[in-house]
């Protein structure tokens, strides 16, 4: 297998309103048949209907609440950019669950879920670089 991820889907309870919520973050994305894919750099990010998703991938619904135990993340190039991203997440209908702040880790970023509570880092991290189209590129941790 390549190391690489070709699209992530996210279950959504509403497709309209999550279709809704991301369109007011500035993502554009284009319905077909239900579903709604967005290009995202070298991915896609595709919204789906959360029981056709388990049903697709072989698995019984779960639960609707709660934390799903994935987290997604968006590298910003400024702290001033991780504070504009989670105001704009909240005015849209988001919730801010950690405000941002420098974490344990010594960067600046927080955290907020979208309507059905999937759950975005905003992050600076002056030592992930951003490539002009914003891809990252991981440090030698070595």
């Amino acid at each position: 297998m390549e190391q690489r991820i070709s699209l992530v889907t996210l279950g959504v309870a509403d497709l309209a309103r999550a279709k809704d919520f991301y369109a007011a973050l500035g993502w554009r994305g284009t319905e077909v048949e239900e579903t709604v894919f967005h290009q995202a750099g070298g991915l896609a990010l595709v919204l789906w209907d959360r029981r056709k998703l388990a049903e697709d991938c072989g698995l019984p619904p779960g639960p609707s609440t709660g934390f799903g135990g994935i987290a997604l993340a968006h590298n910003v190039r400024t702290d001033t950019e991780v504070d504009d991203l989670l105001a704009a997440a909240g005015r849209a209908g988001g919730t801010i669950t950690r405000p941002a702040a420098v974490n344990a880790i010594g960067f600046y970023s927080g955290v907020f879920t979208d309507p059905d509570g999937h759950a975005w880092e905003i992050a600076h991290n002056p030592g992930f670089t951003l490539s002009e189209d914003g891809s990252l590129i991981l440090p030698d941790f070595g």
